[in-house]
């Protein structure tokens, strides 16, 4: 008996075999037959939902990145958690470090996917920033932070990491924590914070042993 599914549980049910398929047999190695093969569907079935293998990709970012940011958001908008931890644990909760995350990961950084690139920045900054924003302004009223323009600088200081990280490896150790170290130190600043404040909050972040 065939069965019939909603186009969003069908188009869910893709992504689901596309992914796994994605991340066993890798992007390039993988092609539309062995997706539908997978399922059992018509070529037509998968085309309705989506134009192309890098297609599926980008819906593939989308679902991931509204994974990240919605566990993210419980974490951000939860006062009971003192604020500069909520900020590590929000921090930590965004990264994408599985085997899916992996493979998303190492497809946008290629120079013919600087498009994708830049969407998934963009589709995460702006979420993301609202979160950070929340949580410098908690901190503002607990006397932790001083600025007048609190989304501001959580922009100011979001965009430039991610421009500043995203090729960590192209650098030495040395140069690696003395971007990190330059970038906690003005952090503070933009925040208006004491020097060092944020330190211990980084320091799980970057994964990296700090010298003061």
């Amino acid at each position: 008996m065939r069965i019939v599914k909603n186009a969003e549980e069908r188009k869910n049910e893709i992504l689901d075999v596309a992914e796994r398929l994605f991340c066993t047999k890798g992007f390039d190695n993988t092609s539309t037959s062995d997706i539908l093969n997978e399922i059992g569907i018509a070529r037509g079935t998968l085309y309705y939902h989506f134009k192309s293998k890098e297609d599926i990709l980008d819906s593939m970012i989308e679902r991931l990145t509204n994974q990240m940011v919605a566990k993210a958001a419980v974490i951000a908008l939860d006062d009971s958690i003192p604020v500069l931890e909520r900020l590590t644990r929000t921090m930590l909760s965004l990264s994408a470090d599985s085997e899916l995350g992996d493979m998303i990961m190492e497809q946008v950084h290629r120079p013919q996917n600087a498009l994708l690139h830049q969407k998934l920045e963009n589709r995460l900054l702006g979420r993301v920033n609202k979160l950070i924003t929340k949580i410098a302004e908690d901190g503002i009223k607990q006397g932790i932070m001083q600025t007048d323009y609190p989304a501001e600088a959580v922009e100011m200081i979001m965009t430039y990491s991610y421009i500043a990280f995203d090729s960590m490896n192209e650098y030495s150790e040395e140069e690696e924590l003395r971007k990190i170290m330059g970038f906690v130190y003005h952090a503070e600043r933009v925040l208006g914070m004491e020097k060092d404040a944020l330190l211990d909050a980084m320091r799980p972040i970057f994964n990296k042993s700090y010298k003061k």
